[in-house]
């Protein structure tokens, strides 16, 4: 989709649609929607009037446009915002994802929106970028709503139906500049959002550790990174046990994948970033249950949030330096797959009990904590789909993290609040690691159930050294079950928007970062 951003009015606009929003209870039209109430001779205030659009969250009306009318566009696409109190970035994303889905819906392939209409609306927001972020979340949202996968159909009566272009109206030409920046992050980080949901939405004979290897290779000779792949040898010479371990399984060769971008100055200890990438996970020997197994090609949805990570800070150039380390590998079952009661020697050189082989991912992390000590981070943070632990926890609406660094665990939950993908704490207490004593390794993988998320990161931590260190559990909110606002049912992209707003916050020293009201 096209991103064109420009100064012009909506009742100008020759557009296949227009899209205006309305709060909950408001008695009057306002900005855009009523500059275009007042073409239409009321059809909209009277919409108002019958009851018919009361402004609840997402509720759309469309209004068709005659010739004559004093409207350039064909169709005015009314969409509610809820309570003026309660109006947030958030709820506008929401907004504009509903909007675009509805616009396609009717067959518009072209849709344009005002952007300072929702100035007023989101005072919490700093004045010198209020107009920067509403931008972005306009025109993030409108690409994550209109994502659909649909690689492997080989039938699609409704193909025609796509928007090719978006434009976003500036009423002040003064604002110009600010918008267009706006608009061209929320454009990288609604793309770097739908590259993770189409790699974790492949299927995994075709997504395999050497698929991931690959893109990441693309991109560094895209974007100027340096791209290191480590293969089985390799990892044998080093003594990369854990992953190797979990690796023994399968027929795919396992990749250890370093990219390293270099956009602050020499010297700076960069922020490296590691990310759980299992493009299967079977359970091992300690075989999953076969309802819903298909959906553990997502289990390395860590791994390509880190990656869509780093190829976003690229595009926005940050001024930080920044390492992703990933371990990719398949999770299987066979005559060589690691068995319960095994004992891995892992990169650090401590031994690890293997009690279950699906507590795979933070074997594999093990070893990428241990890698990624080497760059001296300034600060290390690990992302994974570690625990279904963390759903019974958290439900399908928050991330839970856990560190031994509360300022940085306070800058990912800021990061969190700022760009939608909301962070918990859960807590890391010493009495918690009587569960991981093994007794016949320096720790074993598994602590049982009680606090599966919490003893996972406990054991995680065994690896991360010295190091300012956060661990991310998305396996609470990788995958969903049904369609929202801007989510689609299957791989949501989690993590992408988290991590890039958490570098953005780095990069320009907002920490912690503003409200999102």
């Amino acid at each position: 989709m096209d991103i064109t951003v420009r100064s012009g009015r909506v009742e100008e606009e020759a557009a296949d649609a227009v899209v205006v929003m309305h709060c909950e209870g408001e008695p009057r039209l306002t900005g855009g929607a009523s500059a275009l109430d007042a073409r239409l001779n009321g059809r909209l205030a009277a919409l108002l009037k019958s009851g018919e659009f009361t402004g609840t969250p997402n509720q759309v009306s469309i209004v068709h446009v005659a010739p004559g009318e004093g409207v350039r566009a064909k169709r005015v696409v009314l969409v509610g915002l809820g309570k003026r109190k309660e109006v947030s970035l958030e709820k506008l994303r929401q907004a504009t994802a509903t909007a675009a889905k509805a616009s396609r819906a009717v067959g518009a392939v072209s849709f344009a929106m005002p952007v300072q209409d929702h100035a007023e609306l989101l005072t919490g927001l700093p004045a010198a970028s209020r107009l920067h972020d509403i931008a972005q979340a306009l025109v993030e949202s409108a690409i994550l709503g209109l994502y659909e996968f649909t690689v492997y159909h080989t039938e699609r009566k409704d193909e025609a139906k796509a928007i090719r272009r978006m434009t976003v109206l500036v009423s002040d030409s003064n604002a110009l500049a600010q918008v267009q920046q706006g608009a061209e992050q929320g454009q990288i980080v609604g793309e770097a959002t739908t590259y993770v949901r189409d790699l974790c939405n492949h299927p995994a004979n075709v997504v395999t550790p050497t698929y991931i290897a690959n893109e990441a290779k693309k991109v560094a000779r895209e974007r100027g990174v340096r791209c290191t792949v480590l293969d089985r040898p390799q990892m044998e010479k080093l003594g990369m046990g854990a992953i190797l371990g979990v690796a023994q399984g399968s027929h795919e060769p396992p990749k250890f994948v370093i990219l390293e971008y270099r956009g602050g100055p020499r010297g700076e200890r960069p922020v490296v970033l590691v990310g759980k990438t299992i493009t299967f996970d079977s359970g091992g020997i300690s075989l999953k249950p076969a309802d819903n197994m298909e959906q553990m090609k997502a289990d390395m949805t860590g791994g390509a949030a880190v990656l869509a990570a780093i190829r976003a800070a690229t595009r926005l150039r940050l001024p930080l330096n920044l390492v992703a380390v990933i371990p990719a590998t398949e999770n299987m079952p066979g005559g060589h797959a690691i068995r319960p009661g095994d004992v891995l020697r892992s990169l650090s050189g401590k031994t690890i009990e293997v009690i279950n082989t699906d507590a795979e991912g933070r074997l594999i992390l093990a070893d990428g904590l241990t890698y990624a000590q080497r760059f001296k981070p300034a600060a290390l943070v690990d992302i994974a789909t570690l625990t279904g632990a963390c759903v019974v926890a958290l439900g399908n609406h928050a991330i839970g993290v856990l560190g031994n660094n509360e300022p940085l665990i306070g800058e990912l939950k800021d990061a969190g609040e700022r760009c939608g993908e909301r962070v918990w704490q859960l807590p890391l207490w010493e009495e918690y690691y009587e569960q991981i004593k093994s007794d016949v390794a320096d720790v074993k993988n598994t602590g049982g159930r009680p606090g599966g998320t919490i003893t996972a990161a406990a054991f995680l931590s065994k690896f991360a050294g010295d190091a300012v260190w956060a661990h991310l559990d998305i396996a609470s909110t990788d995958w969903s079950e049904r369609e929202r606002a801007y989510i689609p049912k299957g791989a949501t992209g989690v993590g992408a928007r988290l991590l890039i707003q958490f570098l953005c916050n780095r990069a320009d020293g907002t920490r912690p970062a503003t409200r999102s009201r």
